[in-house]
């Protein structure tokens, strides 16, 4: 089952920009399709490989930092080559 996830990580302190560059170049590194903007990141991918890689770095993304919040969106299908019909 193919998957598209949404990911926005807000780290809660002053120095946020490392917190969150180090998360994306991660995330890069996972080998998925993957998109960014200024405000989120997005992967494409299947469901269970998705999981099984991204879970661990976000645990340990959680684990080293104080403070901080994951927004996340999950989409059945993939929507990466969505292109808005309007």
């Amino acid at each position: 089952m193919k998957l598209s996830i949404e990911l926005t990580l807000t780290p809660l302190k002053d120095n946020y920009v490392p917190t969150i560059k180090t998360f994306i170049l991660q995330v890069r590194e996972l080998g998925f399709v993957t998109k960014e903007n200024p405000l989120s990141t997005q992967i494409y991918g299947d469901f269970d490989n998705v999981m099984n890689k991204l879970l661990p770095l976000i645990r340990k993304t959680f684990v080293e930092e104080a403070a901080l919040m994951l927004h996340i969106k999950m989409v059945k299908g993939d929507r990466s080559n969505y292109e808005p019909d309007f």
